[in-house]
């Protein structure tokens, strides 16, 4: 918009303001329909994300028997077979280990506010007390009524079955497709937009690869050391405590916390107070350890995320989708920085995307190399 005279009506520095401005609200009006479609869609969405979280997880095992000259097919299948043994022995020990200590853990819970009160004078451990015995009573009243609520329960199995098999199904087509990534991307938007195309996927992946893997190996040491460290203090439901540790590592810093405080309730409530230290002062060297040895050893190379972006997307992600969107919160918000530094990194430089890929046969178009290779089909052909 210009002036009588020509001149533009504002300066230019508002002019940029209104210009990010209108980019910005395009953005969140994008993410927000984004976000309505994934809850709509959220039968079909879910099955889709998990299988995207186990392919990650799983890659390295699928490229490992590719290279022993299996075809991608079986090695897709072999890989999906050792998932569901992996992941039902496992989820039978974690299960199991948590329904064996859970009366044990919520009862030591209960005391622990009781004790709490008592020595301390702290009102506020009535609270813990009453919700440790709701939780119980609960659990009591769901197995009270598992007999009576067959259909029910009949239905949540059915939908977790569906989920599990066609996330199972996924899975088993992402890693046996794999190798037509790129070429998916660049029939969706051929040229140069392919290259961008596919750096973005190949970005994104990588920081969920590396979310992924070096989630599960740093949840699987600290859940050792954990519980290794409960069972010599003899601390009740030690193997169900490190169960809940590696699961709730998953969730990034408040899955530590929360399975940490409820060891050390326990700790507090069946060996005391020493003891209950103690155990404060293992989950507090296994943290030391975690995030200064591991994580910048395994994640800092793959997955560099503030850790308060981390705590404002699991809020989001909870919002959103419960315990699930806290569970896949993570893994999304690294795929965006994923992608948001690869734009970064081909549009910073001069204004516009940076050179294509190593691969590509256009390194340089300024050089006299086009030009010399332009008249070889007319010479071939003379």
């Amino acid at each position: 918009m210009h002036t009588g005279t020509g001149k533009p009506l504002l300066p230019e520095p508002a002019r940029r303001a209104a210009a990010w401005c209108a980019v910005a609200l395009l953005v969140t009006g994008v993410a927000a329909v984004a976000v309505w479609l994934c809850i709509v869609l959220r039968t079909a969405v879910t099955p889709l994300l998990l299988a995207l979280l186990g392919t990650a997880l799983l890659g390295p095992v699928h490229g490992w028997l590719v290279r022993r000259k299996l075809s991608r097919a079986l090695a897709a299948v072999l890989t999906c077979v050792t998932l569901v043994a992996v992941v039902g022995g496992a989820g039978y020990i974690v299960v199991k280990a948590l329904i064996d200590s859970a009366e044990q853990i919520v009862d030591s819970v209960q005391q622990s506010g009781d004790w709490i009160k008592q020595h301390l004078g702290i009102t506020a451990a009535d609270d813990l007390g009453s919700a440790a015995g709701s939780l119980k009573d609960l659990v009591a009243k769901w197995g009270a009524k598992a007999a009576s609520g067959v259909l029910a329960g009949l239905s949540v199995l059915g939908s977790l079955l569906a989920t599990s098999v066609l996330s199972l199904l996924l899975t088993f087509f992402f890693l046996k497709d794999s190798d037509r990534a790129a070429g998916l991307a660049h029939s969706i938007a051929p040229g140069p937009a392919g290259d961008t195309l596919e750096a973005i996927g190949r970005r994104a992946f990588g920081a969920v690869e590396g979310f992924m893997r070096g989630t599960t190996f740093i949840a699987l040491i600290d859940a050792v050391c954990i519980t290794v460290g409960l069972l010599i203090l003899r601390v009740p439901g030690a193997v169900g405590l490190g169960a809940l540790v590696f699961v709730s590592a998953y969730i990034p810093y408040l899955g530590a916390t929360l399975s940490g405080a409820v060891a050390v309730l326990v700790a507090l409530a069946d060996r005391g107070l020493v003891i209950a230290l103690w155990t404060l002062g293992v989950i507090l060297a296994v943290q030391q350890l975690e995030g200064h040895i591991l994580q910048p050893m395994i994640q800092s190379r793959t997955v560099q995320i503030h850790p308060a972006m981390v705590m404002l997307a699991i809020t989001a992600g909870a919002s959103v989708a419960g315990i699930l969107g806290m569970l896949l919160a993570v893994p999304v918000t690294a795929a965006a920085f994923g992608v948001i530094g690869e734009l970064r990194g081909r549009y910073s430089a001069g204004g516009g995307p940076s050179a294509p890929p190593e691969d590509s046969p256009e390194p340089s178009g300024d050089s006299p190399e086009p030009s010399g290779d332009a008249p070889e089909p007319s010479a071939d052909g003379s």
